[in-house]
């Protein structure tokens, strides 16, 4: 009698190989699809990659995504490069890795532009009308949804509470939160370790699909067995990368432009900012908005807008706002626009993401052959709880600006905030997705352009 509903293919389907070429092409593939947000973007590489391929086990697929979950950066992404790493050596990890932001690159890029060329006409300022609201409830979604996932006992939302205060009421910058949070948590895995063990919201299956190609007892691969000599060879070409165009800028530019700022404030962002994408929104808007001015709230809410509809991680959001920066402080002259924004682009894409190489690169052999150990897991715990009280800050802050447009003074816009209310219904309550929200609600903004705005 079988009862079992899951899928499990016959031993003999186990893949035999996978060459560097199909890989490449599923990678490229996965650029173009990855709409959703890393929640998304893991479902699908899991459905591809463990169900339907069986490139890798669920046990080792989720064992590598808990590392990931560890680390700052985008955790899909992430995954993609370990993924690729385990399977055909470091070539296959840079090739996933890249494959997975390079068309969202691209896409943001052109999107960008259209958006500061084109940003004034009336049916562009009404498709922005109704995605603004729609932005705002599905980060409000974020929080609640992290909130329900890891605010597991009172000490967690005591941090989530202390988090939410630091940010919105003492402006205390967002690296310094985290880093207390994670402080914290490693104490805590000391004196109360069950109050920690929570994780972060990833643990272990007993699921099967089928053998997999990279299966739960196949023996970790040659170059993925720790090594001093390769971890200090990975460690030098990391710096190296990072201080080559961080010294040309310099030289050519000097420490105070936009172009180096913006590469030593998205390094930063790459390294201090954890629990994903919207945990690293704060940090740019305080640093982007407040601190540069390099573009305004309404702007990064639109940027967000943006990366919400687009494929490859949200944090690709910092593309948008390099270009937005450099192009309307026109860097390179009025008659070098493009040029600015693309370059500036260029720019904070390369050192927001090259930390996520260097980490997978350089960190997985040791994972490899470790197992999840409570004084690592513990500090995520506390950070992922200090990011539900971040993020809700930032629901807040969008909240603000998108109701009250012109300020307090300027009075309450109560059209957006009836898209914002249905967005929250359909997130909440009949569980549309992203896309489908922001379509709708895109919609209605450019049915209202031709109405009458407010």
């Amino acid at each position: 009698m079988t009862t079992s509903t899951q899928p499990a293919p016959p031993e003999t389907a186990r893949p035999l190989t996978v060459s560097f070429w199909q890989a490449f092409l599923f990678w490229l593939k996965l650029g173009f699809i990855s709409f959703g947000g890393p929640a998304g973007q893991i479902s699908i590489m899991h459905q591809e990659l463990v169900e339907q391929k069986r490139w890798i086990s669920e046990k080792r697929f989720l064992h590598a995504l808990n590392y990931c979950m560890l680390l700052p950066g985008p955790e899909a992404q992430q995954l993609a490069i370990y993924i690729g790493w385990l399977m055909h050596r470091t070539i296959g990890g840079i090739v996933a890795g890249v494959l997975f932001v390079l068309p969202s690159l691209f896409i943001l890029i052109a999107l960008s532009w259209i958006y500061i060329a084109f940003g004034h006409l009336t049916w562009v300022e009404g498709l922005f009308y109704g995605i603004k609201p729609a932005v705002t409830a599905i980060v409000f979604q974020a929080a609640h949804r992290i909130g329900m996932r890891s605010l597991k006992n009172k000490t967690l939302w005591m941090i989530a509470a202390f988090a939410f205060v630091a940010i919105f009421a003492l402006n205390v910058p967002f690296p310094v939160i985290v880093l207390s949070a994670a402080m914290i948590g490693y104490v805590g895995s000391k004196l109360s370790p069950a109050l920690f063990e929570v994780g972060g919201g990833h643990g272990q299956s007993s699921k099967s699909y089928g053998a997999a190609l990279i299966d739960d007892d196949t023996p970790v691969p040659a170059h993925a067995r720790f090594n001093w000599t390769k971890l200090a060879v990975l460690v030098l070409a990391g710096v190296v990368l990072w201080i080559i165009p961080m010294g040309s800028l310099t030289a050519l530019y000097g420490w105070t432009h936009p172009l180096t700022q913006m590469a030593w404030f998205f390094t930063k962002a790459a390294l201090l900012t954890f629990g994903g994408a919207y945990a690293v929104l704060p940090y740019v808007y305080q640093g982007a908005v407040n601190h540069y001015g390099w573009l305004t709230p309404t702007q990064m809410i639109d940027g967000l807008a943006l990366g919400e509809t687009t494929p490859g991680p949200l944090i690709m959001v910092v593309t948008f706002v390099g270009f937005i920066g450099a192009y309307t402080h026109a860097l390179f002259g009025p008659e070098l626009l493009f040029v600015a924004g693309a370059l500036a682009a260029v720019i904070v894409t390369w050192f927001t993401f090259l930390p996520s190489f260097l980490f997978i690169l350089a960190g997985g052999p040791l994972i490899e052959s470790t197992h999840n150990d409570i004084k690592f897991t513990a500090p995520l715990t506390a950070i992922t709880a200090a990011v539900v009280g971040v993020i809700l800050n930032l629901a807040l802050f969008f909240g603000y600006h998108v109701l009250w447009p012109q300020e307090f003074a300027g009075g309450f816009d109560w059209i957006a905030a009836l898209i914002a209310l249905g967005a929250a219904i359909a997130l909440f309550h009949y569980k549309r997705n992203v896309i489908q929200v922001i379509a709708v609600c895109a919609v209605i903004g450019l049915v209202l352009s031709y109405i009458q705005l407010p």
